[in-house]
């Protein structure tokens, strides 16, 4: 048994999930390249794009479990959100995860990259007045935020990454949703998203177990610590926070692409 490998995936596991549950993100927007580019730095076996997106869309499940659970009795679960964008993230993203088997992992990874590339452009819009907002009195179009769940939901699919890192986004400058909010609905909808996802790999052949069921572990352990961790942090924090890690992610895979 390589213990190094055991110990660096539930790190890589651990981290991303911690994050996921404090940002109300899958986690993949930082497993996904940790995935792809720490284990052969460590001498580790590498693991191909396709290993790397089926892994990522299993654990997702899990993680967001984990941060769901925490956020479960504080009133920031918007349930009309949810259903709406849920359904139709679930729908998407069961097309993107069985489709991507037809896709080659340059393919792949450039998808990542121009998702990753258009939330970050989102994430530094300007959202004055978006936390002054009572949770009882938030209001949205229902039908723009299904179709923009479904078209997010087939390209996360693709990559195995839920979608969070996107929705997010369109969550707070589309929608107008305030940021805790935000948080706890969007790692409800990635919950839902993941289960396409997590099918359309499984049926496809594109899941490594072991590895999968370690980053599951660390995940069902770090998801609910940084969920609460995320309830203590300044709003205005947390989008910071967000915006820079979608941010350093997008120019790394994009100098790799390149």
């Amino acid at each position: 048994m390589d213990y190094a490998f055991i110990i660096t995936i539930f790190l890589i596991g651990f981290v991303g999930s911690y994050i996921s549950g404090m940002l109300g993100i899958g986690g993949s927007i930082i497993k996904y390249p940790m995935l792809l580019y720490l284990p052969p730095l460590f001498g580790l076996t590498a693991f191909t794009a396709h290993e790397v997106s089926g892994i990522s869309a299993v654990q997702v499940l899990f993680a967001t479990i984990g941060g769901v659970w925490a956020y479960r009795k504080d009133g920031y679960l918007n349930k009309t959100l949810i259903g709406y964008m849920g359904v139709s993230i679930l729908i998407g993203s069961f097309v993107g995860g069985y489709g991507s088997k037809l896709m080659s992992e340059g393919s792949i990874n450039i998808i990542y990259g121009v998702l990753a590339l258009i939330a970050a452009i989102m994430m530094f819009v300007p959202k004055k007045g978006l936390d002054d907002i009572p949770l009882d009195q938030v209001k949205f179009n229902k039908w723009l935020a299904a179709i923009l769940s479904l078209i997010v939901g087939v390209g996360a699919g693709i990559v195995g990454a839920a979608g969070a890192f996107l929705l997010v986004p369109i969550m707070l400058v589309v929608l107008k949703i305030p940021t805790r909010m935000t948080i706890a609905s969007s790692l409800a909808i990635t919950f839902i998203s993941s289960i396409g996802s997590a099918v359309g790999k499984i049926t496809t052949g594109q899941v490594d177990y072991f590895p999968a069921i370690i980053m599951i572990i660390a995940s069902l352990i770090a998801s609910p610590l940084g969920a609460n961790a995320g309830k203590k942090v300044n709003t205005k924090v947390l989008q910071v926070i967000l915006s820079f890690m979608i941010l350093a992610t997008t120019i790394k895979i994009w100098m790799d692409i390149i």
